[in-house]
């Protein structure tokens, strides 16, 4: 019986609904609301505030919502990569990067950031092709000799590559927070 009764109801408000007529203005101004609901700058702020009070996943959904709604890409990535960290998806935050580092490949910071999270998720050789295209347009940066000699270390145990990039890290900054680890790291004598 209530059964029947929920399908009265719900037949009522469909019929209801669908002789409701609209003037052609009411679906422009439902159009307007809607697309001005739909800016970039919106969606953006919302994705904000949603990081801003830690629900990480619906800040996710808005920010890549503002990038799809034309937003400005190289502002807005960095929030969203953030946020996906943050939340401990590092394979989506790879997904979203991927594409922008296809079209800016002398991004070498956000590149940086891929291949600490390819790393991270044991992608080594994915890290090692970044880590070898940032060094061929950055040779000078001793953060990413450091950090390549411990993927070679860690994760390819290729001891020798690794040596020469703490060497590497340690001619360019040999006064850096990891001096200590480079220096226990290297070899004394070739295996």
């Amino acid at each position: 019986m209530r059964v029947a009764a929920a399908i009265v109801c719900a037949t009522a408000l469909l019929t209801g609904c669908a002789s409701r007529t609209t003037t052609g203005a009411q679906v422009k101004e439902d159009l307007a609301t809607m697309k001005a609901e739909r800016s970039a700058d919106k969606l953006a702020a919302r994705g904000r505030a949603f990081a801003s009070v830690g629900d990480f996943t619906r800040a996710e959904q808005y920010l890549s919502a503002a990038i799809d709604a034309g937003g400005d890409a190289g502002a807005l990535l960095p929030e969203l990569l953030r946020v996906c960290i943050a939340s401990k998806r590092y394979r989506v935050a790879i997904d979203y990067a991927t594409p922008w580092l296809d079209r800016h490949p002398e991004d070498t910071r956000l590149r940086f950031v891929v291949a600490a999270l390819r790393a991270s998720i044991g992608d080594a050789e994915g890290a090692d092709r970044d880590f070898a295209q940032i060094l061929r347009a950055a040779p000078n940066d001793a953060m990413v000799h450091f950090a390549y000699a411990v993927l070679l270390r860690d994760q390819l145990r290729d001891l020798l590559r690794a040596d020469q990039e703490f060497r590497e890290y340690l001619r360019l900054d040999p006064h850096g927070a990891h001096v200590d680890e480079a220096r226990a790291s290297l070899l004394n004598s070739v295996p």
